[in-house]
């Protein structure tokens, strides 16, 4: 562990003398990157650096206990290496968790894109209960929530809503969101009172910025053509609506949410961006081994993640057996304590395989 740390440490000090290059700082580009990479291992350093001063000091007050021959001043010692040894531990332990890998994508925004699945009316209902307590849970973290697209039901909810969650660190909460979503409840339109089962599926995607996934302008096509609408003045008779295809992967996204051409593909390539990362990590992700897999799931959207039982004002998460009886305050976006249970297992799975390569 401490050849890591020691490794981590010199890599800080090398970013340091790059960021003082004429060079590097008259690139903006490498300027960014390497700025980036220091801030993202400082706190590493930094708690390095004092376990290791604490361990000088451990030494210095273990020689003095060895030679303090006076009772008092010998206990005085004795108390602080003790403080220190304890101090010593923390910092050990502190640094296992800081060494965990860390994903990337964590402090990105996110695209979450909601399907109501089997269940007919119901489960487009379900679908948009789930973008509202979403919805609810980003606005108490003070993010911004901006609709990309959107198919409502005409019973209420919606067929498919795509939308955009900015804010910083909006990936690493979110990204548990993966896979199906059952309900089990009444439905409004039962009207002999038997609990039905239906779902949704919810994908969360990282914003992925250009620099991020290597997409060329001649492996998109893009198609243009009138947006449709309800009738009358909704209906945009221009060529604004835009599909764009990626031709190597397949990947298809439409959008006419906007009245103007260009700001509907700017959308379009923020979520074709994103879908294209996805495609490319997920086949990345079936090659490695099952047994490495994460303790909150593969993220597979097709694996049914979490139930929420109305009847039981009930929660469970499935993938760590996570039962909540709160069900009622989880919909209005109180999602913390599922939320931080998800991120505590995981933090615990990483620190588990970390001890297992130590």
């Amino acid at each position: 562990m401490f050849d890591r740390l020691q490794a981590v440490e010199d890599r800080y000090e090398r970013l340091t003398e790059l960021l003082s290059d004429p060079d590097i700082v008259n690139d903006n580009k490498k300027l960014r990157e390497y700025s980036k990479e220091q801030s993202d291992i400082q706190e590493t350093v930094d708690a390095y650096r004092e376990y290791k001063s604490v361990k000088e000091q451990l030494a210095d007050t273990r020689e003095m206990l060895d030679n303090e021959k006076d009772p008092d001043m010998h206990e005085m010692v004795k108390e602080e290496f003790n403080l220190l040894k304890e101090q010593q531990e923390e910092l050990e332990e502190r640094l296992r968790i800081l060494l965990i890998p860390k994903d990337p994508n964590d402090n990105k925004n996110v695209i979450m894109e909601i399907r109501g699945a089997a269940g007919g009316d119901e489960a487009n209902i379900f679908a948009g209960d789930l973008f509202r307590m979403y919805s609810r849970y980003a606005e108490t973290q003070g993010w911004k929530i901006d609709i990309m697209e959107a198919t409502p039901n005409p019973m209420g909810g919606y067929k498919e809503v795509i939308f955009m969650i900015n804010g910083q660190g909006a990936y690493s909460k979110f990204k548990f969101e993966n896979g199906a979503h059952r309900v089990q409840r009444v439905p409004a339109t039962e009207s002999q009172g038997r609990i039905h089962t239906s779902t949704a599926t919810v994908a969360c995607l990282p914003e992925v910025e250009e620099v991020d996934v290597d997409i060329h302008e001649k492996d998109i096509r893009v198609d243009t053509f009138a947006s449709s609408g309800a009738g009358g003045q909704s209906v945009n008779t221009t060529m604004s609506a835009v599909r764009m295809t990626h031709l190597p992967t397949g990947v298809v996204v439409s959008m006419q949410d906007e009245r103007s051409q260009i700001k509907n593909r700017e959308k379009a390539m923020k979520i074709l961006r994103a879908r294209v990362a996805d495609m490319y990590l997920q086949e990345a992700q079936k090659e490695i081994d099952a047994t490495r897999k994460s303790a909150v799931g593969s993220g597979d959207r097709s694996e049914r993640i979490r139930t929420y039982n109305y009847p039981q004002n009930r929660v469970t998460d499935h993938r760590i057996g996570l039962t909540i009886q709160k069900l009622d305050q989880i919909v209005e976006g109180r999602l913390d304590e599922i939320i931080d249970t998800l991120i505590l297992e995981e933090q615990a799975s990483k620190l588990e395989r970390l001890n297992d390569d130590l």
